[in-house]
């Protein structure tokens, strides 16, 4: 039995829909409420439709909702919007896109993994919710369809699945070539030949690997499976609810990138002096200069940047050993993590409620803003977590802090949906 192996996904048909753009859609966790509202008059077919359904006069305004994206969805289906594919595929997806001036473009691909009762080779990082988890369930089980992948991060140092893309898939015609509305583009291909997968598939053999995004809709997947066992005692183990639809990416690659998430803090005191016992405190002149001063003092020390009213400035840890006065928990590689240092050394000192804290992801004009604007007192800019410490942490079977990582891009929902 394979761990990872192509699928025959549920897919929207190019007879029906004539502009791609208008119906797929980010994940459901990344979708702001106004964004929400655009994606919900863009289309009748837009994915939101099925993945955020809304109540309605008939559904009302309680869990009925997700029998109505069920609803939804079975209506496709019969009308021909959604067609199941052919043969199993493995689904390719490129990924362009543009972060402070810099060009990146990511492969990877969708495919389903199997849910193992010893799942060791598997690692989270992150700790999950349990409302999330209960409306990703309820969704599943009125779709019988996983909507949306995880995303897992796997090691190809010798870059095998990307040579079998370029021979085999990128000079053909995509099926899909969209571009979201912050301008990046996603390119979609199906790989059907049987020899070329099995070499990807292999590629998987004895590998450790590392959740990056999705956390919650894995353990749905997990409970889904646990249940459908219970109602079917002579399963296989081959059903189709046995996997998880998964996107997958190398993480040796240097186009995976991890993004950070930083404070914007509502209510900061004028009076900080505290700092200085901590931090060895520069200026910075320019706001475009901060991110250049944080990367180069990052490489060897924790550091941060401070932005309030008073001005930007960079903060350096004076000294390394009071990590373990401060942090009492956890290995090396967790002690190490900025956030946490943050929260320990400074929010936890001042007593920063989490009801003050705000997150911006990667965007670090919007921190700017929030401050120039009086909607927050101060704004803390962080560097993102190494690929390094993701897995040095996720192998010592530790959960990192909420809001310590964003994988961007995510990978769009509508691609493919897995039936199950």
């Amino acid at each position: 039995m394979s761990l990872v192996k192509p699928f025959q996904g549920l897919v929207y048909s190019a007879s029906k829909i004539n502009d791609f753009n208008k119906v797929i859609c980010p994940p459901y966790d990344v979708i702001s409420p106004e964004q929400e509202q655009i994606l919900q008059k863009r289309s009748p077919y837009n994915f939101i439709h099925v993945m955020l359904a809304k109540a309605d006069a008939k559904h009302g305004e309680d869990d009925s909702r997700y029998a109505r994206a069920g609803e939804t969805l079975r209506k496709w289906l019969h009308d021909g919007i959604l067609v199941r594919d052919h043969k199993p595929c493995i689904y390719f997806l490129k990924q362009e896109y543009k972060i402070l001036g810099q060009k990146y473009s990511r492969m990877g691909f969708l495919a389903v993994m199997k849910i193992e009762d010893d799942s060791a080779k598997l690692h989270p990082h992150e700790k999950t919710h349990a409302g999330a988890k209960e409306d990703r369930f309820k969704l599943w089980t009125a779709l019988k369809a996983a909507c949306s992948p995880i995303f897992v991060c796997f090691s190809d140092r010798q870059k095998k699945v990307e040579g079998i893309f370029n021979r085999k898939v990128a000079p053909t015609a995509p099926f899909m070539d969209v571009v979201e509305d912050d301008g990046t583009r996603t390119l979609v291909w199906r790989l059907d030949e049987s020899a070329a997968i099995a070499e990807i598939v292999d590629v998987f053999k004895d590998q450790n690997l590392f959740i990056a995004d999705g956390h919650h809709r894995y353990e749905v997947s997990r409970r889904y499976r646990e249940e459908q066992l219970a109602r079917n005692p002579g399963a296989t183990g081959e059903e189709p609810w046995n996997y998880v639809m998964t996107y997958f990416t190398n993480m040796d690659s240097k186009d995976l990138q991890i993004f950070p998430i930083h404070r914007i803090i509502r209510r900061f005191p004028a009076d900080v002096s505290f700092l200085e016992n901590l931090f060895r405190i520069d200026p910075v002149k320019k706001k475009e200069d901060l991110v250049l001063l944080l990367a180069r003092a990052g490489r060897n020390e924790h550091t941060f940047g401070l932005y309030t009213k008073k001005g930007i400035q960079l903060l350096r840890l004076k000294n390394r050993s009071q990590l373990d006065e401060y942090i009492k928990e956890g290995s090396k590689d967790y002690r190490g993590l900025d956030s946490l240092i943050l929260k320990s050394f400074v929010f936890d000192r001042l007593d920063i409620k989490s009801e003050d804290i705000m997150y911006s992801n990667k965007d670090i004009d919007e921190c700017f803003s929030y401050v120039d604007n009086g909607q927050a007192d101060a704004a803390f800019i962080l560097n993102p977590v190494k690929i390094e410490q993701l897995r040095a942490i996720a192998l010592n079977g530790e959960k990192m802090p909420p809001k310590s990582t964003y994988f961007f891009p995510k990978a769009l929902s509508g691609i493919a949906l897995h039936s199950l």
